[in-house]
């Protein structure tokens, strides 16, 4: 008797420390702020003269982080690259438009998603869960002394995961890039849109115009990854790592 008691003991021991060593190993192993900001289609622009090098950056906002101020750091990267920023979209050889659809917590599953949907694609939510089964069997002693592991066990498990987070923030933003066109050049563009119309119905809407502009879209995802990352420490790396890739294009 002595020695099944011996044995559950040293089980729940055992298991005790495997919880703990989890929680361990995700805090070591995601100790370190890792940024990756990731474009879903690549932009080529030709080289201009000095005297086209103007831009016009207009920075929409539609998710619920309405602090994440993306719109800044863009223009100060574009003019550390020696782009005039003008105010008016009429004197800019460039303008870059963007829409923050989302800032959220969410899974890596998610951004790669969203990535892979590209511009103007559905946005993809994941939710990571994990469950802990087993099985027991032999005599009512076991029977207890494997109740009281998984108690203690469960326990410690829980105290650890309340201690320890792998967080992920996502970024995901649409980009169009406009490019004026040489003199004499036009562009012509065709859209299309279905607009529906309750349940049941739908309208399409078909427009034709001629532009100076050449379009560009793409989408860009951005992630930020670290034990118990919190927004505040995320949010500034993540527009830095937007404004370096969105000017990196020029």
């Amino acid at each position: 008797m002595k020695a099944n008691w011996g044995r559950q003991l040293l089980t729940v021991v055992a298991l005790v420390t495997l919880s703990g060593c989890a929680a361990t190993q995700v805090a070591l192993s995601k100790k370190d702020l890792d940024v990756q900001t990731r474009m879903s289609d690549s932009i080529f622009l030709d080289p201009v003269s000095a005297d086209k090098m103007s831009i016009y950056v207009k920075v929409r906002n539609t998710s619920d982080k309405s602090n994440f101020d993306l719109e800044a750091p863009i223009k100060a990267a574009m003019q550390a690259k020696g782009y005039q920023v003008t105010s008016n979209p009429d004197a800019a050889h460039y303008m870059l438009l963007a829409n923050v659809l989302s800032v959220e917590k969410s899974d890596p599953t998610a951004a790669e998603a969203a990535l892979h949907n590209g511009y103007g694609g559905a946005l993809a939510g994941a939710v990571a869960g994990a469950m802990i089964g087993g099985a027991s069997h032999g005599n009512s002693g076991a029977l207890y002394g494997a109740g009281i592991g998984a108690l203690v066990a469960g326990g410690a498990e829980v105290i650890a995961d309340s201690m320890v987070h792998d967080v992920v923030y996502i970024v995901i933003t649409d980009i169009e890039l406009r490019e004026r066109t040489k003199k004499g050049v036009a562009v012509r563009q065709d859209q299309q849109q279905d607009a529906r119309q309750g349940i049941g119905g739908q309208r399409t809407q078909t427009s034709s115009e001629t532009t100076n502009y050449k379009s560009y879209r793409t989408r860009i995802v951005s992630t930020a990854n670290k034990v118990n990352l919190a927004y505040e420490e995320a949010a500034p790396y993540l527009t830095d790592g937007l404004a370096r890739s969105l000017a990196g294009l020029f």
